[in-house]
């Protein structure tokens, strides 16, 4: 399944948002406090609103890495369940709580240099924007968490990285227990304040809308998670897309040229690239990508990596993309790709026989059909703590692809 994350037995860190972990005390929750944008950042210091259209970003961004398992982390145990009403608190309510909550250590300069160094140009970083906010209906982002990330995108933007900023894990937990309706409106809320936040920065930060749940199952009346029919599921994809659209563009600012990045439904490819996937209106021209993930994902799990099946399931999943948006110009976003391949889910007959070979592969895939891909990463590919690539070999492939695309931009 495409919201399925790759779980690899050589990746040391947990895949925490799947496994609904992490448990800790519950003090009461701190006293609202309505979110204001910084007074100044040296990172936000456009002059004028002239911006690259969607497709001169794309060739910019280059490859990405997911600073995964970090800001999208909260306290999920029973997250799966309709009982689970709110966010629980952990620790002392504080965002370096949350941040290294799934095993991830606090995000450092270091780490975001270390990025740049081997080669990424784009960063992405997910967030999950429920931690340290009231549960009072205003759904009004704490402060000191929205904050932290902008500390986190003023080391990426200070390195000339692109960063992309999302709304992680949050969207499915307000669209399984909202009508579409209610759905508009909360999104709206909360695309409204980061927006409102951010709208004097540059064009380096992007806003990805959601993540992978957009037409994603939703609680019926009896509490059990059941699937929209097709016709439900698009209709929420498509209406949440312009949702997030309208909301960021009526801040005005910088916002009115900001590339910004529609989801797909479910982020399935044969789902967004159906004809039923509606790219949104948009007052700005030419200013959307389009957001997937993973080339290769059902293919990994039927063990056939590496084998003709592989190469061929990867040529048709590309060629439905360019299809669908690459041949009407809007850009390919591949927000999370496939960064290690396990010796376990190797095809007999493989070709390639090891994680850095299938990583140049698909890379140069998706690079020569102009995609931008994004590695999903959650400190098993990139070591955070040392700030390197794991191993040489996969090191030496993100550079010769940054350097065949010109590096950073």
């Amino acid at each position: 399944m495409q919201n399925i994350k790759l779980i690899s037995t050589v990746i040391l860190s947990a895949l925490m948002f799947l496994s609904c972990a992490c448990t800790s005390p519950q003090p009461e929750p701190v006293t609202e406090r309505q979110t204001e944008a910084p007074a100044e950042s040296t990172a936000a210091a456009a002059e004028s609103i002239d911006f690259s259209d969607a497709s001169e970003t794309a060739g910019k961004m280059g490859i990405g890495i997911n600073l995964g398992n970090t800001m999208e982390a909260y306290e999920a145990t029973g997250c799966e369940q309709i009982s689970f009403e709110w966010i629980p608190t952990l620790g002392e309510n504080t965002p370096s709580d949350y941040e290294t909550c799934w095993g991830e250590p606090v995000t450092t300069k270091e780490m975001i240099d270390g990025m740049r160094d081997a080669g990424f140009s784009t960063v992405r970083i997910p967030v999950f924007w429920g931690n340290m906010m009231e549960n009072d209906g205003t759904w009004t982002i704490n402060s000191d968490y929205i904050a932290r990330v902008r500390e986190i995108v003023d080391l990426c933007l200070d390195d000339g990285l692109y960063a992309v900023v999302n709304i992680h894990h949050f969207d499915e937990f307000i669209i399984r227990r909202n009508e579409l309706s209610d759905c508009e409106r909360i999104f709206d809320t909360l695309w409204t304040q980061i927006a409102e936040y951010f709208k004097d920065y540059p064009e380096k930060l992007v806003f990805e809308g959601f993540n992978e749940y957009l037409g994603g199952d939703r609680f019926s009346a009896s509490g059990r998670l059941e699937a929209l029919s097709k016709t439900e599921a698009y209709l929420f994809t498509n209406t949440l897309n312009k949702t997030f659209v309208d909301a960021v563009r009526a801040t005005g600012g910088n916002n009115s040229e900001r590339v910004l990045i529609i989801s797909g439904y479910w982020t399935n490819i044969d789902n967004t690239t159906s004809d039923k996937f509606i790219i949104p209106e948009d007052s700005a021209e030419n200013k959307l990508m389009v957001s997937v993930h993973y080339v290769d994902n059902a293919i990994y799990w039927q063990n056939q990596i590496g084998g003709q099946r592989w190469l061929s399931y990867i040529d048709d999943q590309c060629s439905k993309l360019e299809r669908a948006f690459t041949s009407r110009g809007i850009p390919v976003f591949l927000g999370e790709t496939t960064s290690v391949y396990p010796k376990s889910n190797f095809a007999e007959d493989a070709k390639y026989k090891s994680s850095s070979e299938c990583l140049q592969t698909v890379l140069e895939e998706l690079t020569d059909r102009g995609f931008v891909p994004v590695l999903w990463d959650t400190g098993g590919f990139y070591l955070r703590n040392e700030c390197r690539i794991r191993s040489e070999e996969e090191a030496e492939v993100i550079r010769s692809i940054a350097g065949k695309l010109g590096g950073s931009q």
